[in-house]
């Protein structure tokens, strides 16, 4: 036992180790005591109203730049959406009115066509009725009469008629014409039955 303290002794590093020790241990008590008052201090701060003010850091401002441009981003992103549904509710408006003026001209159209048929229905019904009766009046006169005038006619013109008539007095008339005229008008009443029939008429002429 005596050897081990003598061992211990030499150069005194016992007591200077302590006192490294005893620094340490200061150290740490004072970090400690440093680290309670900061509590109690934010603690007295809150119960008497007052908050610490945190100092401003970087990534603060870096997150208030970003929440600004990202602010900024949806304010124009809205206004163009405004912008575009404005745009696209005068189109509407526009069209709308295009539809009701186009729907107008369409009753208007329709109605100039009514009118226009019941024109043209009267005007083939009377003309109907004047080629009728002059039909009639040819038939009555005389065939040699009515051969002369039909020898002046154009022979469609002429075919018209003879169509109308009685086949009797068609054929009186026709025998009473020149030779040619017959002939041709002959040929356009054979076409005529022949377009009628779905023939091609090519071979009225034989």
């Amino acid at each position: 036992m005596f050897a081990g303290r003598r061992n211990d002794r030499p150069g005194g590093r016992p007591k200077r180790l302590r006192g490294t020790l005893n620094i340490v241990a200061l150290l740490f008590v004072g970090s400690a005591l440093l680290r309670l008052l900061g509590e109690a201090g934010a603690v007295l701060a809150a119960q008497d109203g007052i908050m610490p003010v945190a100092p401003a850091s970087d990534e603060v401002c870096h997150s208030d730049e970003a929440t600004n441009r990202l602010v900024a981003a949806i304010q124009k992103r809205t206004a163009e959406l405004d912008a575009r549904e404005k745009a696209i509710a005068e189109r509407q408006v526009f069209l709308s009115e295009a539809d009701q003026q186009i729907e107008a001209k369409l009753a208007e159209l329709e109605a100039a066509e009514a009118s226009l048929r019941k024109v043209l229905s009267v005007a083939q019904d009377g003309a109907e009725q004047d080629i009728a009766r002059l039909t009639a009046v040819y038939a009555s006169m005389k065939p040699k009469s009515a051969a002369a005038l039909f020898q002046e006619m154009e022979p469609n013109f002429a075919a018209g008629f003879l169509t109308r008539m009685p086949p009797e007095s068609a054929a009186e008339i026709l025998s009473l014409l020149d030779p040619g005229t017959a002939h041709a008008i002959s040929v356009v009443i054979a076409g005529r039955n022949a377009d009628f029939r779905g023939g091609t008429g090519s071979d009225t002429g034989n």
